[in-house]
């Protein structure tokens, strides 16, 4: 599923709601958790998940194209741990 597809989808589901609405809702969710990770802080959606980061370390990698040798600097990487719930939905079968 795309962004547009969720905006249509809720939109859809609630008929009060202008598309404009649900994208500036959309857009101020996903603000709000870009923001969290940013400060290196965890977001938890209850029955959904945890967004978190993790540091990489700094290492050597290997360029594919000429297969030459390329310094990665170290970073910090997002995360998703799904919920309890959620792995439960999944595995219904």
């Amino acid at each position: 599923m795309i962004r547009s597809e969720l905006v249509q989808a809720i939109a859809a589901e609630n008929p009060q709601l202008t598309k404009e609405i649900v994208e500036n809702l959309i857009d101020t969710i996903f603000g709000e958790i870009t923001n969290a990770l940013a400060a290196n802080r965890r977001v938890e959606l209850r029955g959904f998940g945890a967004f978190s980061t993790r540091a990489r370390e700094a290492r050597t990698g290997r360029n594919p194209r000429t297969g030459t040798s390329v310094a990665v600097s170290a970073k910090r990487v997002p995360y998703f741990k799904p919920g309890k719930e959620l792995r439960e939905r999944l595995n219904l079968s």
